[in-house]
């Protein structure tokens, strides 16, 4: 049951990605037509693939992961802190430090990855953009020849589904109807690409990306009736 997972166990997770061209004409010929074929279905008759590149940061084959941000639980005694950090810049960089992480402090069977929509989106999303770029595994990423319940991720949106595998809730509607505070936040999902190509602005998405990681957290605790986090027990490291 999740009320008897230990939370100090649990590594919340968010990623933020963009198209990893800044413009479709960036794209090389084979890639544009790789790219139209793939989104055929998603546009519309009268949207172009050109038209569509701008979301192109949705797929891990066209796209590329800009930040992964992360918090866990630190207990002592009575004293309770949720300490978040973020890994930013080269994707291939980023990647490793995140796999160094997990490798060197999350890398025990009680260990648990958590994220929303994290199955569909960001624990794939992270493992391909590893395999692109020649990056091997790390156990938590790997999950041939693992049994479901073997799988050490968590999925809020999954918990909230109770087995209803057509639901989809955002994060923002789930911390919404669960009376948690809502971040103030700078930007949002859509903003992202151009942000980071335009503005050249990565700390606005390094922070956009934290205050969901701590929005996770925050479902995460209501799901188990737990009391929600304070101010002051976030703590950026």
């Amino acid at each position: 049951m999740l009320y008897k997972l230990h939370l100090d166990n649990i590594l919340v997770l968010d990623i933020e990605t963009v198209p990893e061209m800044a413009d479709y004409q960036d794209l090389d010929d084979v890639t544009k037509e790789l790219w139209a074929h793939k989104t055929q279905y998603q546009r519309k008759d009268e949207i172009t693939a050109e038209e569509f590149y701008d979301r192109a940061g949705i797929w891990a084959e066209f796209g590329k992961i800009v930040c992964i941000s992360v918090g866990y639980f630190h207990n002592k005694g009575d004293i309770r802190e949720f300490r978040v950090t973020s890994f930013f810049g080269e994707e291939p960089k980023l990647l490793k430090e995140f796999k160094s992480l997990l490798n060197t402090h999350f890398n025990s069977p009680k260990h648990l990855l958590c994220a929303h929509n994290g199955k569909e989106f960001d624990f794939p999303y992270i493992a391909r953009r590893m395999i692109i770029h020649g990056i091997a595994l790390p156990y938590k990423l790997d999950l041939f020849g693992k049994k479901p319940w073997e799988v050490p991720h968590l999925d809020t949106l999954e918990l909230w589904k109770f087995g209803d595998y057509k639901h989809y809730t955002s994060l923002k509607l789930m911390a919404h109807i669960l009376g948690i505070p809502s971040p103030k936040e700078d930007i949002d999902g859509s903003m992202v690409r151009d942000v980071y190509y335009k503005e050249k602005n990565i700390d606005r998405i390094v922070t956009y990306c934290e205050l969901d990681v701590v929005t996770t957290a925050q479902v995460l605790l209501r799901l188990r009736n737990d009391p929600l986090l304070v101010d002051s027990e976030i703590k950026k490291v």
